[in-house]
């Protein structure tokens, strides 16, 4: 068994991440998807297991909470293109299972907007929405902003990711293409 990384010791083998690959490949158009083995095909498979260990981290910390019936829905927490930028591809990949949905209630649950926010908002951007609706949509976005601190500060904590399966951006990895 070769292992791609660890979640809490776990292992996360590459056959889940070569299953998760054939899965994507499957539903997407064959041009829509880098070639396997190139340079932008292992940043896929980077990618994907960063989502692979992103959702264990998820689930193992939403075991311990009482569910919510019914959770959110995905629009309910990323109404638009947006929402899940802020959020970003990981995060909101997460929630697409309910126990992830319902883990993003229960880590925002204490994000709150006070009345200087909100006024301060309007000042800036007067035409925008209605001043009725920018505590809401300050908190959604606050909310965001949480749970992806959240999330990136569990896996940092107990995440290990093996040789070849860094995250895409780390640019210590070799295929990594990020400049300025």
């Amino acid at each position: 068994m070769t292992v791609a990384a660890t979640v809490a010791g776990a292992p996360v083998t590459v056959d889940e991440v070569d299953a998760r690959e054939d899965a994507v490949r499957s539903r997407a158009p064959r041009h829509a998807l880098p070639s396997p083995g190139t340079r932008e095909g292992r940043q896929l498979r980077r990618w994907l297991t960063q989502v692979i260990v992103a959702e264990r981290v998820v689930a193992r910390e939403a075991a311990g909470l009482d569910p919510i019936d019914p959770p959110p829905t995905e629009d309910d927490l990323m109404r638009d293109t947006l929402a899940r930028l802020e959020l970003g591809s990981i995060a909101a990949a997460t929630l697409a299972a309910p126990e992830a949905r319902a883990m993003f209630a229960h880590v925002t649950a204490a994000v709150v907007i006070d009345a200087a926010d909100v006024a301060d908002y309007h000042a800036r951007n007067p035409d925008r929405m209605p001043e009725s609706d920018i505590a809401a949509h300050l908190r959604a976005s606050a909310r965001r902003r949480a749970y992806r601190r959240w999330l990136d500060a569990r896996c940092a904590e107990v995440v290990e990711l093996a040789p070849g399966y860094e995250h895409p951006g780390d640019p210590r990895q070799p295929d990594n293409t990020h400049t300025h």
